[in-house]
């Protein structure tokens, strides 16, 4: 059994290898050649009285590998002097993160890796968010506006660099010496024109790919600063203006994102930043939590983000590949892609060309498989 560190994930791991396992096991969920549970999260009061334990997971199965990704945080939902309003995290201290890929074979139920989730689930969203423009956006498409400057704007740019041809990136975020790091960085590994700016609504003028990748609890941009011909794709919903699914003509999920359970006062989706929680604590604990968002149209018992807008129930990615839905008809569209649902079958796709690659190379730390068996029957 091997255990594998975030240095040999960025060793061994390409965006265009995450791109294909992604997309290659998408295509088989129709046929039950591929499954996955979307991600629940658990919360539990802390020790911080402005914040929460959240325990999440997701699992998902293909090609002979089945991963469940877990990750244990503290969460805070701090809020900037300037208006801002995030989600922060951290394990024991800030700065400091758990987050693990449990890698098992389906073909004898063997335990086979324990993957660090940090590199591989940055690639893994990206990867999601570059399936989304190879199919939607405009071929020609060479112009990207990034809201966000972190670990996923970086990959998203990157995915974006391995399905079109790229040329020139505008990115905001409200740190200059974090969105000029970003430009500095991404111009040098990508071989392009990235211009760092000062505000969100420049970042997304004359564009070809709208990307919204932070971490924010409210709208990051105004729906009317979209434009005929743009793709959009985010990382969170709440970083969207409700608004923006009214200007879509085409939106396409990359998978079933929700829970279809009844909402209690201890199981509720859209919490936070979680798609569906579990919540414990008293119910005054429990308003340290952020309710569902308060735009117009967040509301109740609603459904995914995904499904609000022009037409009602929205296709999935494997809709869209088999011919079963059509994407986009016309230059003058915009698109929307829904880069959540399929969470847990990203791990196991890409969980499994990481631990198959680390096998060939010999990389990881080895350590007794018997360690996790036993003789007795549970």
């Amino acid at each position: 059994m091997l255990i594998i560190d975030n240095a040999t994930v960025s060793d061994i791991l390409t965006m265009k290898d995450c791109i294909r396992v992604q997309e290659a096991a998408f295509r088989q969920i129709p046929e039950g050649g591929a499954i996955h549970r979307p991600r629940i999260d658990m919360y539990f009061p802390c020790d911080r009285e402005d914040g929460y334990f959240r325990w999440g997971s997701m699992e998902g199965a293909n090609d002979g590998y089945f991963a469940i990704r877990m990750k244990s945080d503290v969460i805070t939902w701090p809020k900037t002097p300037d208006g801002g309003w995030t989600e922060d995290k951290h394990c024991r201290e800030p700065g400091t993160y758990c987050g693990v890929i449990y890698l098992l074979s389906t073909r004898n139920a063997e335990p086979l890796a324990f993957i660090n989730d940090g590199v591989l689930q940055h690639m893994r969203v990206g990867g999601g968010a570059g399936i989304g423009v190879k199919y939607l956006s405009r071929p020609d498409s060479h112009v990207v506006g990034m809201l966000g400057s972190g670990g996923m704007a970086r990959t998203f740019l990157d995915a974006f660099s391995c399905v079109r041809d790229i040329q020139m990136c505008k990115v905001y975020s409200p740190n200059p010496k974090n969105r000029e790091a970003y430009a500095q960085e991404m111009s040098q590994k990508l071989g392009i024109e990235v211009r760092a700016v000062d505000t969100a609504q420049e970042a997304l003028r004359d564009v070809d790919i709208v990307s919204s990748a932070t971490d924010s609890m409210a709208p990051v941009y105004d729906a009317d600063w979209l434009r005929a011909g743009q793709h959009v794709t985010n990382l969170g919903r709440r970083e969207m203006p409700d608004a923006a699914m009214n200007k879509f003509d085409v939106v396409v999920r990359q998978g079933t994102a929700g829970l279809q359970m009844k909402m209690t006062e201890r199981f509720q989706a859209e919490r936070g930043l979680s798609p569906a929680a579990y919540i414990g604590g008293s119910v005054e604990q429990m308003k340290r939590i952020p309710e569902k968002n308060p735009q117009p149209g967040f509301g109740g018992d609603s459904p995914d983000f995904a499904d609000r807008g022009k037409g009602g129930d929205k296709p999935e990615f494997a809709d869209l590949v088999t011919g079963k839905c059509k994407g986009r008809t016309s230059p003058e569209q915009i698109t929307f892609y829904r880069n959540v649902g399929n969470q847990g079958l990203q791990f196991s796709s890409v969980g499994g060309l990481v631990y198959e690659e680390a096998m060939r190379l010999k990389r990881g730390r080895m350590i007794p498989t018997e360690w996790f068996l036993q003789d007795i029957r549970d």
